[in-house]
């Protein structure tokens, strides 16, 4: 069954991708719901340092994601329980062929295992845009 609503849910989400892509959460006010991963220092291809120089670490709560100014905060809620955490904007991603398929955001393994088991991989999110630090 939850596979069933899983599958809904990103049926219903994936027009919405291009809204983020063309800078639709510039301000705070709007959301936007997409697809989420996580991404870890264990990845193939993933630097020591994120976009904005910081030293990566896979155990803080931080995120990647392409149209928000660095050190935003976001809150990330998992469509499918409601769990939700608050990542601040360090580095740049998801790749941008995966963001034409959905994915908006791409958060570090231990910002995604607060909100959902790593190993489901990828789950349906809404982004809010608290504020810039």
């Amino acid at each position: 069954m939850k596979k069933m609503f899983a599958v809904i849910m990103m049926c219903m989400i994936l027009p919405f991708a291009t809204l983020y892509a063309e800078g639709f959460l510039p301000n705070g006010k709007n959301c936007i719901i997409g697809m989420a991963s996580w991404y870890s220092k264990t990845d193939r291809g993933i630097s020591n340092t994120t976009a904005n120089m910081e030293s990566f670490c896979d155990r803080k709560n931080t995120c990647a994601v392409w149209n928000m100014p660095f050190n935003t905060l976001v809150r990330v809620t998992n469509l499918l329980n409601g769990k939700s955490i608050v990542v601040r904007v360090n580095d740049r991603g998801p790749a941008k062929h995966l963001v034409k398929r959905g994915r908006i955001i791409d958060l570090t393994k231990g910002a995604f295992s607060k909100i959902a088991e790593p190993g489901h991989g990828l789950i349906p999110i809404k982004i809010s845009a608290l504020r810039s630090e």
